[in-house]
């Protein structure tokens, strides 16, 4: 499972639901190995209008007889039946001239019964490479990106990808990078110390962030590792969550990190509990989260490992990676991201590491994912099919007990940096100049990361096509309601909903993402422009939404993200 760092890198990931797929395909071409590419864009925004009229609130209060008198008139309206004008929402329609395929109706049943798992505040965040810490970006004096960080909601920056093995130096002393570490002009060797974490420490608290770092596993040294551990532990304090020893370990072999060596799974285990002890002995409440794996047979093992500090379970996903086309349905297509069979196969990928967490008390989290880890571009790269894919995705792993998930990301430029990253920087390439914006994946986790903190409710949901419905009892009684429709926006008409919610709502609440195709680039928008979801207080009243019913019946546009939250 590949970074977005265009160096050499892994090998695809593995998917338990594809057969020949164990440690995705050891036969596949090294080119499949390479890590690489992320996101960039450009385009047009789609509007949400807003409509005012007076909202009734029950049944309308009959008409007066013709020949009113004293005796007969009309009753005084009650102020339960008739309330003060609303805003509607008016979400796009589709491009003009769709050929406006007919959607079957979906119907969406949510009950009072819960799942068992929730959406906790700061699930969903950042991975960039642990080379980014030398960044003089990652500061509160950088206004844009404290302004990412609150759009997506106390979130986690993971620091970690191929860098850390490979071009990462730490040193708390000012020594010189040895000669043996090898970069390049748009991968170069970064020293990191005290000094980078105490700056990155001040945009963690202006962007009400947390953070989990990466150690160095490639160039074997536990004391090292130990002193960033001792340090980071001291300036960042609870925001630290976790550190993580290596990453991906099992592509080691496959790459220029251990390549020829002969590295081991027990290699692997005598290495990490050297470094746990090591860490432990200087910053003992800082848990170890790992492997960081995309191969299944290296989960097990770290579990079992006799650590002496917390442990949690990580994993690493990138869904559509076979980049030679020797797997179609592994292959990064429109096609392929907004099936439904890719949304089952997250899910069967993600239980699996979730049964071997969970059996030994163990969170799990997904520190590093994307769409693909397919080097440069690919028909999924920068699009709005992207967004889509990932608010699905977050949402999926939530509702399954997920509980932190990275979408890996890069700090250079938008045009020419890696195209599937959520994040990039304007300015000339590589490094540009620091202004950071969300391309149109970054909308996708915006709209997960904006929800209410609560509890999955138990959704039952049928026809719509490629849509999926989630459900959550949030803390204040009301419910939200999140419906992802992967119907094609360029042809799909839109889909006539029914809703049977557990309650009477008093008032039903909207925020929508949309874009004009799959394909569309930098068009992603959120109520109609790029930023995030409109505070709840201040969000339109659902189309055609009615007073105290269970049943609300509305309509949705194709390629949306649909927020509604329900007071009752």
């Amino acid at each position: 499972m590949a970074k977005f760092d265009s160096s050499p890198g892994k090998a695809e990931s593995p998917d338990p639901a594809q057969p020949n797929n164990p440690g995705k395909n050891a036969a596949t071409s090294a080119g499949n190995r390479k890590r690489a590419g992320l996101i960039a864009g450009a385009g047009i925004v789609a509007v949400a209008a807003a409509v005012l009229v007076p909202l009734a609130l029950g049944n309308p209060t009959p008409a007066p007889p013709a020949a009113s008198s004293p005796a007969t008139s009309a009753p005084a309206l009650a102020p339960a039946e008739v309330g003060p004008p609303v805003t509607y929402y008016a979400q796009p329609g589709p491009p003009a001239g769709s050929p406006l395929e007919k959607v079957e109706p979906l119907k969406v049943d949510v009950a009072s019964d819960l799942v068992g798992t929730s959406l906790n505040k700061g699930m969903a965040g950042i991975s960039l490479e642990a080379t980014d810490l030398a960044d003089p970006d990652l500061s509160s004096d950088n206004a844009s990106m404290v302004k990412l960080l609150k759009e997506i909601d106390q979130p986690v920056l993971r620091f970690g990808g191929n860098a850390v093995d490979r071009r990462f130096f730490w040193t708390s002393s000012g020594e010189a990078v040895p000669a043996d570490y090898k970069g390049d002009k748009t991968h170069p060797v970064k020293a990191v110390g005290p000094a980078d974490l105490v700056r990155l420490k001040t945009l963690l608290d202006a962007g009400d962030a947390r953070v989990s770092l990466t150690v160095d596993l490639g160039h074997y040294n536990p004391a090292r590792a130990a002193d960033m551990a001792k340090n980071a532990s001291a300036i960042l304090g609870d925001r630290l969550l976790s550190i993580t020893v290596g990453n991906e370990p099992n592509g080691f072999v496959f790459n220029d990190v251990k390549s020829g060596s002969g590295y081991s799974l027990e290699q692997y285990i005598r290495e990490l509990k050297d470094y746990a002890n090591a860490i432990y002995a200087v910053a003992p409440n800082v848990p170890i989260s790992g492997p960081g794996a995309y191969d299944q047979k290296w989960w097990q093992p770290f579990v079992d490992a006799d650590l002496p500090q917390k442990k949690i379970l990580t994993f690493h996903h990138y869904p559509l990676s076979n980049c030679d086309g020797s797997l179609p349905q592994d292959s990064p297509t429109l096609a392929n991201a907004m099936s439904r069979t890719m949304h089952d196969r997250g899910v069967n990928y993600q239980q699996a590491a979730l049964a071997v967490g969970r059996a030994a008390g163990l969170e799990t989290w997904i520190p590093e994912t994307g769409i693909s880890a397919c080097p440069g571009s690919n028909e999924t790269s920068r699009t709005h099919a992207s967004a889509l894919w990932a608010a699905d995705y977050a949402l999926t792993a939530a509702q399954l007990g997920i509980t932190r998930i990275g979408f890996h990301s890069s700090l250079l430029t938008c045009k020419g940096g890696p195209p599937l990253s959520a994040i990039c920087s304007a300015g000339a390439y590589p490094f540009g100049n620091g202004q950071m914006s969300g391309r149109a994946s970054f909308f996708g986790i915006s709209m997960v990361a904006e929800l209410e903190a609560g509890k999955f409710m138990k959704v039952n949901s049928t026809g719509g096509g490629p849509t999926f419905s989630y459900a959550l009892q949030n803390a204040d009684g009301s419910t939200s309601v999140v419906i992802i429709n992967e119907n094609d926006p360029e042809k799909a008409a839109q889909t006539s909903v029914t809703l049977n919610l557990p309650g009477k709502p008093v008032t039903g609440t909207m925020t929508q993402l949309s874009g004009p195709s799959y394909a569309a680039e930098d068009q992603t928008v959120i109520d109609g422009a790029k930023t995030e979801p409109t505070p709840l207080a201040k969000r339109a009243t659902v189309p055609g939404f009615a007073f105290k019913s269970q049943t609300q019946q509305f309509k949705l546009t194709a390629g949306t993200v649909t927020v509604l939250n329900f007071k009752y």
